[in-house]
């Protein structure tokens, strides 16, 4: 089970690195104070910027909180799909309204679940996650934010939504998980895809071959924290300051320097955010 383990050791530094999608306030985070030790933890060994994800209203108005707290923060903001049924008007408008902030820097996250519809009390059905994506859709087109997709099971009605409404001139798929043909068709489109501790799974045959063929100008790195940590501290809490850990392993399957694919990630993250 996840956090029955002690804390990783922190890693070997790596530097520069940005974590592109992690949720502060899951790690424990609730004041400019605590925001600030685990930025402090990451930035320690490397990581000098986060971008801390909403997934429900409660969550975005602390990730804009934080990202105007510390200075190393930024936020993205949405209703994750799975709680899709919660977006009515007075949801709609407090979103946009959070979302205008100038330390936001993406729509998300957003996307479509197919796995916990069905095994979840209280979680949206599909046709009101379909409803509910094509309205964040509309509102990261309408600031010209990235739209940051999660996506689970869903790949080929995602893939038609985002055609369908015609997708942001920037979306970013957070923790890619799925294999290497939706990897193509997303590089296809130009789509940014984001690698999590996932990667570092031995057993994740298929996505360890689909990060093989994302181009290097169309990946990131993330930490999603506190879950995924990365091999081989699977169930152990997991904070920015682990990203280390996970590019190391994305390094080895894409045959890469790690370095350099710190540098090519950072420089990614700070491109497709404009941070």
């Amino acid at each position: 089970m996840r956090n029955t383990r002690p804390a990783p050791e922190p890693p070997e530094p790596l530097s520069p690195l940005v974590d592109a999608h992690t949720h502060l306030d899951a790690c424990g985070a609730t004041d400019a104070e605590s925001v600030a030790a685990i930025v402090d933890r990451a930035e320690a060994v490397g990581v000098r910027q986060v971008v801390t994800i909403a997934d429900d209203l409660d969550a975005a108005r602390f990730a804009v909180r934080a990202a105007n707290w510390d200075l190393r923060v930024f936020a993205a903001v949405a209703l994750h799909p799975t709680r899709a049924n919660a977006l009515d008007n007075a949801a709609k408008a407090e979103l946009e309204k959070l979302a205008a902030d100038e330390r936001v820097v993406a729509i998300g996250e957003t996307g479509l679940d197919y796995y916990w519809p069905g095994k979840l009390d209280g979680c949206a059905d599909i046709e009101e996650q379909v409803e509910g994506f094509r309205w964040h859709i509309d509102l990261a087109k309408r600031l010209d934010k990235p739209l940051m997709i999660h996506n689970r099971e869903a790949d080929h009605d995602l893939l038609a939504v985002l055609l369908d409404e015609g997708a942001p001139e920037t979306v970013i798929f957070h923790c890619f998980s799925s294999d290497a043909n939706m990897a193509i068709a997303c590089a296809e489109e130009g789509y940014v895809l984001s690698f999590s501790g996932t990667v570092s799974f031995k057993n994740a045959h298929e996505l360890r071959e689909a990060a093989k063929l994302v181009p290097d100008e169309l990946i990131l790195v993330e930490t999603d924290a506190p879950f995924l940590t990365p091999h081989p501290f699977r169930g152990a809490p997991n904070e920015p300051y682990c990203l280390p850990y996970t590019v190391r392993a994305l390094a080895e399957v894409r045959e890469q320097d790690p370095a350099k694919l710190a540098k090519i990630t950072t420089a990614n993250a700070r491109r497709v955010y404009g941070i």
